[in-house]
């Protein structure tokens, strides 16, 4: 098999090759069709997360090197274990990546994402920078037929990452409500689209491209703002009134402050992007706001299916798709960490 591997943190990705791995038990060898470049790839790719005044969250894990990035992996089965069952060799798959233990009462409650011991494909175990990839269990294959095969993959990390968090949303909105997008890379985008699938409330959304911001109108936004403009609340608040739910799918200083600032009393924002730094807001601001600030990562595997389910039906649109060859992961990264890719990249082996 061919691989785009991790030799040394902060440095390119070089290929390497090895044999092909022989499945046992429930495990399920997959030949990858396609795997998104997510911008959790880069952190991975870096060794850390930043925490901002110069402090940094180690994520090396103790990972051996060389390690085999991408987690948005779609494919057909290669080969299975004996205990593989209710697998089609003919039929097309996406692989959820966010395996647990499937032992701890998070796992038994349907949480693996959220698992202390995770077995997450690209990042605690190989994943799908290759041309094979090896998952542990069946139950991490949705059949996707009838889905562009580009994409479907991208919608087990972006995808379920966006369902999840609009989920989260339609707690805090009425028919009536608003909802900000901030961040239009790939995974806002995938909540624009998703948004405007399943939520009634008006949606608006923000970014400091020019260009994804008229992709975001393009996609159904009723207005687009930067971000970064002088006076932004006010010109936020004049033409959308104070938001009930922002949606920060940056997860910068920058970006937080600025969603934070259009939500309106009994409002919540949903951090959902890692790209790091530190934020601060005074304890009174959230009782007298009444604000929530809450986590979202990534999806539960039943959500992976929901979003499936509601793809399939057609109600998602295709958000832009850039599609490369394996072999230039570098130049893939390399531009997401530019910020100049609009929707998703994917890898073709």
């Amino acid at each position: 098999m061919i691989r785009q591997s991790l030799l040394a943190y902060g440095e390119p990705l070089a290929e390497t090759q090895g044999s092909l791995p022989e499945p046992k038990g429930s495990e399920v060898l997959v030949r990858v069709a396609s795997c998104g470049v997510c911008h959790s790839d880069i952190h991975l790719q870096d060794g850390f997360f930043d925490l901002g005044e110069v402090k940094r969250l180690d994520i090396r894990l103790g990972r051996k090197l060389p390690f085999t990035l991408g987690h948005e992996i779609s494919g057909h089965v290669e080969s299975a274990g004996p205990d593989a069952q209710g697998l089609d060799r003919n039929t097309f798959y996406a692989v959820y990546p966010w395996c647990g233990c499937n032992n701890c009462e998070r796992c038994r409650k349907g949480q693996e994402h959220l698992c202390d011991a995770p077995r997450q494909l690209g990042i605690t175990v190989d994943g799908g920078f290759a041309s094979h990839v090896l998952v542990p269990h069946t139950r991490y294959l949705i059949e996707a037929k009838g889905i562009d095969a580009r994409l479907a993959g991208s919608y087990m990390c972006s995808g379920v990452t966006a369902y999840s968090a609009i989920r989260k949303a339609q707690r805090y909105l009425s028919e009536n409500g608003s909802l900000m997008i901030v961040g239009l890379g790939g995974v806002g985008m995938m909540g624009l689209e998703i948004a405007r699938a399943l939520v009634p409330a008006r949606k608006y959304a923000a970014d400091v491209v020019a260009g994804k911001r008229d992709a975001a109108l393009a996609l159904g936004a009723e207005a687009a703002f930067d971000p970064s403009a002088g006076d932004i609340r006010r010109t936020v608040i004049k033409q959308a009134g104070q938001v009930n739910v922002a949606i920060d799918f940056v997860g910068s200083e920058q970006s937080l402050n600025f969603a934070q600032s259009v939500v309106g009393k009994g409002g919540a924002v949903i951090i959902v992007g890692l790209m790091g730094g530190k934020f601060s807001l005074p304890v009174p601001m959230f009782p007298l706001r009444e604000l929530t600030l809450t986590g979202s990562y990534v999806g539960s595997l039943d959500e992976a299916r929901e979003l499936i389910a509601l793809v399939k039906s057609g109600r998602i649109r295709p958000i832009p798709i850039s599609e490369r060859r394996l072999a230039d992961a570098n130049a893939a990264l390399g531009d997401l960490r530019a910020g100049s890719v609009t929707g998703r990249v994917v890898l073709r082996p």
